[in-house]
């Protein structure tokens, strides 16, 4: 497992904010790109999403350059964030590069940092247009790049799939503003359980359904899961498909009061895979350095209402950690904190042929809600058949 993947310190950068309207303001274009340039995105937008796990805190990048209507390179930014995309296609492009089109899906960087820029890369390799999908919002970009390919000739074009390529990096994005991109995994019955009265839970959904969330904890940064989950349950919290097992996700536990046991696998192998334990303040030191002595990272943050530790204060210290993507994942208390503050970007919620009745566990707490206008609202994505399961994808509308 790669240190510089899995750490809970990805990143020492500082939390950086958008570009002002002060910046190097550019525009994306307003002429309609034609079919082969929408299809080499579609590619370069694919690759790109090779990386989204794997690369934090770096934006997830895919990059194919075309020649005379063939593919001659593909890159993708890889695992800990270098080399980015731009980088490894010109590699493979060799001199066929030379008087090609580039397709990134994001502005290719413009600032020396412990590679060169990209752009510059793209203008000495002698790339004559480029396609990027959607500008880079980190100021130390943020049109640069672009104009610095505008200065070496090159024809620098933005806007091709943008919606597409800022879905892609939405973590990346939501990072600049201090928190990471939200995923909420819930898998129930039919009518909403995530278990009987007796705790039963295994399993709801079947073997396909379960293979698919192993997927999304590799294209997750972190994994959280509140600590009456981590206790009834005993998770490991790994990816366990076939040749991904490194890319499992920091695990993140919510547990205000430090309940965990200290002989909980969690705590048992967080030397193998980072773990950290969020807590809200009145925590005794003795049993803080417990866990810090069995590896596990405790971190403090202002409680909310219920004692708990805040929502919006866990993904904030994520955020400045480096993490880009969060995967929710298990208890209805944990699920009912994040919906309530508004946190929850995605939710994929998997559904098994079963029903449990009113005496089953839900899979959301009370939110506490009197009126159905304050309801937080989700707008229906996809929908995935897995074997006899259905996957529904839905994203905040409001």
């Amino acid at each position: 497992m790669s240190a510089t993947l899995r750490s809970i310190a990805i990143s020492a950068k500082p939390r950086i904010s958008r570009p002002s309207s002060g910046g190097w303001p550019v525009r994306t274009t307003t002429e309609r790109f034609n079919e082969t340039d929408r299809r080499h995105m579609t590619a370069a937008l694919t690759l790109a999403r090779r990386g989204l796990g794997n690369v934090a805190p770096n934006p997830a990048v895919g990059c194919v350059i075309v020649r005379e209507g063939i593919v001659v390179g593909r890159g993708w930014t890889q695992p800990g964030g270098r080399p980015h995309a731009e980088t490894e296609a010109l590699a493979r492009a060799g001199a066929l590069a030379r008087g090609a089109t580039a397709y990134v899906t994001l502005e290719p960087c413009s600032h020396h940092g412990k590679t060169g820029p990209c752009a510059e890369a793209l203008a000495k390799a002698g790339i004559a247009r480029v396609v990027a999908a959607t500008i880079d919002p980190d100021p130390r970009v943020a049109g640069r790049g672009i104009a610095l390919l505008k200065a070496a000739g090159i024809v620098a074009e933005v806007g091709c799939l943008e919606q597409e390529a800022q879905r892609v990096n939405a973590g990346f994005f939501g990072r600049l503003d201090g928190r990471p991109l939200v995923t909420l995994k819930l898998a129930t019955s039919l009518d909403g359980c995530i278990a009987t009265r007796t705790g039963d839970s295994q399993w709801i959904t079947g073997e396909q359904a379960r293979a698919r969330a192993h997927l999304m904890r590799a294209q997750h940064d972190a994994i959280m899961i509140g600590v009456g989950t981590a206790i009834a349950d005993n998770p490991q919290l790994t990816c366990r498909l076939p040749g991904l097992a490194q890319r499992s996700p920091v695990r993140v536990v919510a547990d205000g009061r430090l309940r965990l046991p200290l002989t909980h696998y969690l705590v048992r192998t967080a030397r193998e895979v980072p773990t950290v334990l969020f807590c809200a303040p009145g925590n005794s030191p003795e049993r803080r350095n417990a866990y810090a002595q069995a590896g596990v990272e405790v971190v403090e943050v202002a409680a909310d209402a219920c004692a708990r530790p805040d929502p919006a204060g866990m993904m904030k210290h994520l955020a400045e950690k480096g993490v880009t993507r969060v995967m929710v994942e298990g208890g209805g208390q944990l699920a009912a904190s994040v919906i309530h503050a508004r946190l929850v970007d995605l939710l994929f919620w998997f559904r098994g042929p079963v029903v449990i009745g009113e005496e089953g566990r839900a899979a959301v707490a009370a939110l506490g809600l009197d009126k159905l206008a304050r309801a937080p609202t989700y707008a229906l994505d996809a929908v995935e058949r897995l074997g006899d399961d259905l996957l529904e994808i839905y994203r905040l509308s409001r």
